[in-house]
């Protein structure tokens, strides 16, 4: 379980590979969740302030 931080991107933005979308707080210390591939982003499942799962989707890309 983890804490967000932050979260970079929103709805429709275009990312590449390897650019930061957000900061996961877990025993802690803060990790950096960057991006696998380029991409669009199409859904965001959290926010700022929010606990979540090791296996929950924190952004999904179109």
């Amino acid at each position: 379980p983890g804490l967000v931080v932050s979260l970079d991107v929103a709805i429709g933005q275009e990312v590449k590979t390897g650019e930061q979308v957000a900061i996961v707080e877990a025993m802690k210390m803060q990790n950096i969740i960057r991006a696998e591939r380029d991409g669009t982003v199409k859904t965001v499942g959290a926010a700022a302030g929010d606990s979540v799962a090791a296996d929950e989707i924190l952004v999904e890309f179109a």
